[in-house]
């Protein structure tokens, strides 16, 4: 299985393994990332799951839609990594992903 890397709001790192077809949102909350609020239960209606992702993925990831890019502009900690996990759809070509949590708004 891929792996994806979550770093917690401490700054911790765990890698943990994620089946494909998951949002990267489900695999972070199926670890026991309990800080990854995720109330929509991924409907892609609050930026409860808001992640930044590593650079060196940016590109692999899939274009941002208006209403993820309209929930974001709603977060305070709002970056050009950041993206709403439950938007990215975690695959094989995502192996090694690498995310950190966003701090709570």
């Amino acid at each position: 299985m891929p792996q994806l890397i979550v770093v917690d709001r401490k700054g911790e790192e765990r890698a943990v393994e994620g089946e494909v077809g998951l949002s990267v949102m489900e695999v972070i909350r199926d670890n026991g990332f309990d800080e990854l609020l995720a109330l929509c239960g991924g409907c892609c209606s609050c930026a409860t799951c808001h992640v930044h992702v590593d650079e060196a993925f940016l590109d692999r990831l899939p274009p941002m839609s208006e209403d993820e890019d309209d929930l974001l502009d709603s977060s305070s900690g709002r970056d050009a990594t950041s993206r709403l996990s439950c938007q990215l759809q975690f695959t094989g070509a995502l192996d090694g992903l690498k995310v950190r949590i966003a701090d709570e708004d």
